[in-house]
């Protein structure tokens, strides 16, 4: 098998197709399958097309050989957007397929979701009651949006995201991520969440030492020194590097989402390719697994 966008394509249709297969749809089914909107919408985001109207001109004129019917404009939007419980199951179908799926050891961390910055945009946005004003110390500035908070394994592979108003506590948010999914946390002992200070509190360790889990974050100047704070280091930077692949390679910051359901799919369009990237890594035997270069032209 080749590690190009074709390949990854064809193999990500193929699984989609065998198990998830197509919605049972009322009346005439769509042309255009489910399982080729996964995969367009991850060839999308791993081209870099933030315009939709610009991408679609591209299938139609580059990858109509694989894509024969591709809807215009409004009808790929509405779709796009209606396939967010789909683009779910494809993020945890391709990371259950990996070992990476049983690795006992967490990272997570939240990054800004920037969805307007004038303030008329803000008084007028669709994303009223949902979004928030809040402040990204890794770049000393304040945004009005949303924040993405993703749990994946040091390989970069998702295992839990969320969007939530960046006014709400960490804590609370990554406690009610476990809450909706809590066989995923029971079902790996001695499970190792590595965090940053934003996590850090006496009670919410003792909840994550309740579901058998542990946390890993740096002290404060007046701790002392936690156990495996010398190896955070390197392994903080990991979560990093994640981000920067989904807002430097994947475009998160240039969704263009309207509505927080327009918002919601896109970024969860940009979880879907990253870890159809490294799915396909690493069935290909690549020796870097989040790498993106062979499929972003």
């Amino acid at each position: 098998m080749t590690n190009d966008l074709d390949a990854l394509l064809t193999a990500l249709y193929v699984k989609i197709d065998d198990e998830i297969g197509d919605t049972r749809w009322l009346g005439r089914p769509p042309r255009l399958t489910d399982s080729e909107l996964v995969c367009l919408a991850v060839a999308q985001a791993m081209l870099g097309f933030a315009s939709e109207s610009r991408w679609l001109r591209f299938v139609h004129s580059r990858l109509g050989a694989m894509f024969p019917y591709v809807p215009k404009q409004p009808g790929w939007n509405k779709r796009l957007r209606a396939a967010l419980p789909l683009v779910k199951r494809a993020i945890r179908l391709l990371a259950t397929d990996t070992d990476f799926w049983f690795d006992n050891h967490w990272i997570i961390d939240s990054t800004p979701v920037e969805c307007g910055r004038s303030r008329p945009t803000v008084k007028r946005s669709d994303m009223a009651g949902w979004a928030g004003y809040g402040y990204c110390a890794s770049h000393s500035r304040f945004f009005w949006g949303l924040r993405l908070y993703l749990v994946c394994t040091p390989t970069g592979m998702p295992v839990l995201w969320a969007l939530a108003n960046p006014k709400l506590d960490e804590r609370e948010v990554l406690t009610a991520m476990m809450d909706r999914e809590p066989d995923a946390v029971t079902a790996r002992p001695g499970l190792l969440l590595i965090a940053d200070k934003g996590f850090a509190s006496r009670e919410f360790e003792a909840d994550l030492a309740l579901r058998g889990a542990a946390l890993l974050r740096p002290s404060f100047k007046r701790e002392k020194r936690r156990k495996g704070e010398s190896l955070l280091k390197s392994v903080r930077q990991l979560i990093e590097s994640v981000n920067d692949t989904l807002k430097g390679q994947l475009d998160l910051e240039q969704h263009g989402g309207r509505t927080f359901e327009g918002v919601a799919a896109r970024v969860a369009q940009r979880i879907l390719a990253l870890a159809a990237a490294i799915w396909h890594n690493h069935k290909t035997g690549q020796p870097v697994t989040r790498s993106l270069i062979a499929y972003d032209h």
